[in-house]
């Protein structure tokens, strides 16, 4: 599935695998370096009609995925609900084709610029639960930029979220997101990193509802909305591929 895509081979793609049970830990890492995308989820039902849902790069098993999450509910359909590392997440499958995903607001917490980020151009920096957030002067400088993935896997977390103000009508924020620590050099579209974005950019612009752009060479939307400690992403997905898994040993 690419999600937060409008059309195939774009947005972020993901792999599904809807199981009857888990398998083995490093089995689900194996088939997870085996699609080679950010990340592959696991989906198993629950007896009360809930599903578990886990999420594995190609390197890591990863505690809140935005994208997979998405690509999981377009393919169940319906408002699944899932149970997660995270907790509990809901979903919901729109009338106009977009899913949305009900998740945790990151309100970031304001980080000391370290020097490697400065000679990045940072100009300020945060910390999220996973990921640091740092702010370059322009849209421009987003998209241009060309990370020394050697610094930002130095840095410790997840990832870093490089952002801006938008600069066209109608997107708030730009960002692109790095996390080499979990094997994904560039994420091209990047679920959970809105749950950070959303409130840095929704509090100093004053607005509730807002879009992002992440401006990864596949690009892809993000809408957010906030409600107090939730935020509310969406976007749409398409299906470009089925797999079959069923070779022996699997």
């Amino acid at each position: 599935m690419d999600a937060f895509a409008k059309q195939a081979f774009t947005g972020n793609p993901a792999a599904v695998a809807l199981v009857e049970k888990f398998p083995s830990d490093d089995m689900m890492r194996r088939v997870a370096m085996e699609m080679n995308l950010s990340e592959t989820a696991f989906v198993r039902p629950r007896t009360d009609g809930d599903y578990y849902l886990r999420w594995f790069t190609p390197a890591a098993e990863v505690e809140l995925c935005g994208h997979a999450t998405l690509a999981a509910a377009s393919v169940l359909g319906g408002n699944p609900r899932f149970h997660t590392l995270s907790g509990m997440l809901g979903t919901r499958n729109l009338a106009d084709g977009r899913v949305e995903l009900d998740f945790p607001a990151d309100p970031p917490r304001p980080e000391v610029i370290d020097t490697r980020l400065v000679a990045m151009g940072a100009v300020a920096c945060w910390r999220g639960r996973f990921d640091l957030l740092v702010e370059l002067p322009d849209a421009e400088a987003v998209r241009n930029l060309a990370p020394d993935l050697g610094v930002i896997s130095g840095l410790g977390t997840r990832g870093v979220i490089f952002t801006a103000a938008g600069d066209r009508l109608g997107v708030d924020c730009v960002s692109r997101v790095f996390c080499p620590n979990v094997g994904v050099p560039e994420d091209p579209v990047t679920g959970s990193a809105h749950c950070t974005l959303a409130v840095l950019w929704g509090h100093r612009l004053g607005k509730e509802v807002l879009l992002g752009e992440q401006a990864s060479a596949r690009g892809g939307e993000v809408g957010m909305s906030l409600d107090v400690d939730r935020v509310r992403l969406s976007g749409r997905a398409v299906r470009v591929a089925r797999v079959d898994m069923s070779a022996p040993g699997l």
